[in-house]
């Protein structure tokens, strides 16, 4: 568990910074995909030597642990609240240097996929963001804050570099937060609207989804189901609670070398995972295989829907990247802490609760 004196242990400062900084050189999704596949490669490792006790319990303190998954995967060099989060903030700032002309469809300070290279004040930036990152989430774990504390890392990140850099925390949004006909319709905003860092072709929709292939409500339900299960069932065979994120993150490398339409999932399959294991405090059998993954199928779409929530409010309005995936994470993972709380759960699995 982490203690407030974790807060100033330098080497984990230093090392926060590396991945931050590291992190704005070669982009926040490249950075987070890395994740995925260190993650895989930790959650291998543990399927292969049985050891699956300590992620499997509230006392875990992932940013901490000694395994890959803990101490590379969502430790300082890839956690996504230091090198995804100070990638994010580092667009943002680049943007605002006016760094960046890519030609990307939306303001480019959401172009997250961009590697900014070797600059130095850039990577300066990502490297204090990733000691950001390393705060929130110790201060969280500290706490025993009920929900996943590097996802709420990553939130908090994306709220300060919005409010650091002057962007707008949540954008005008004059035909309603949830409404995405503005981008159906392709409405451009008016002459005086853009702001620093657009695309350069001078023009800009009204509203940006943050995946335009992924935002109708049915659409997102669907996916929310399917790969709800898919998690739940990789979960039940294998006993790791991570391996479908890790496999949902590293996908994204797909999307990051232009491939259409990927879907995002990693907050669906962490979400529905998680589910099962807290339902059941980590003990199932095959035979309630049935009723696992329909509950990781439940769970799924639960998260789906409130990354789709978030991203018409906090995304789509705004100029810099807003994580929905992380934000449904947040939701979804407090929501599961509460059921075990309750007593509807049986745990809370590796989600923090203060008692």
């Amino acid at each position: 568990m982490a203690e407030f004196a974790d807060l100033w242990f330098l080497g984990m400062i230093l090392a926060a910074f590396a991945g931050g900084a590291f992190g704005s050189a070669i982009g926040a999704l490249p950075a987070f995909i890395f994740t995925g596949f260190m993650v895989i490669a930790g959650e291998t490792a543990s399927i292969l030597s049985g050891d699956f006790l300590e992620l499997l319990t509230a006392d875990a303190d992932l940013a901490n642990t000694s395994s890959i998954t803990g101490s590379i995967g969502f430790g300082p060099v890839f956690g996504p609240h230091i090198s995804f989060a100070a990638g994010a903030a580092a667009s943002a700032f680049a943007a605002k240097k006016g760094y960046m002309d890519t030609g990307f469809a939306y303001h480019e300070a959401k172009n997250i996929a961009y590697a900014q290279g070797p600059r130095p004040d850039v990577m300066f930036v990502g490297g204090l963001f990733g000691i950001l990152g390393y705060w929130i989430t110790t201060l969280s774990t500290t706490l025993s804050l009920p929900w996943d504390p590097i996802a709420m890392g990553v939130v908090l990140s994306a709220v300060a570099h919005r409010l650091a850099f002057g962007y707008p925390l949540i954008g005008e949004a004059r035909e309603g937060l949830l409404n995405m006909e503005p981008f159906e319709n392709d409405e451009q905003r008016v002459i005086g609207e853009a702001a620093a860092g657009d695309s350069s072709s001078g023009s800009r929709l009204k509203v940006e989804p943050w995946l335009p292939h992924q935002y109708k409500w049915g659409d997102v339900g669907m996916l929310g189901f399917v790969v709800g299960i898919m998690a739940a069932f990789i979960t039940v065979q294998t006993g790791s609670v991570f391996l479908p994120f890790g496999i949902s993150a590293a996908s994204l490398l797909f999307l990051n070398c232009g491939v259409a339409n990927v879907p995002v999932t990693h907050h669906i399959s962490l979400v529905a995972s998680t589910a099962i294991v807290a339902a059941t405090g980590g003990e199932y059998a095959q035979s309630s295989l049935s009723l696992m993954v329909l509950l990781g199928g439940l769970f799924g779409i639960i998260s789906a829907v409130f990354g789709e929530w978030i991203q018409r409010i906090f995304y789509s309005h705004s100029d810099t990247h807003f994580d929905p995936p992380a934000a449904a994470i947040v939701m979804s993972t407090f929501l599961i802490a509460m059921l075990a709380l309750a007593g509807v759960f049986a745990s809370s699995a590796w989600v923090p609760v203060p008692w």
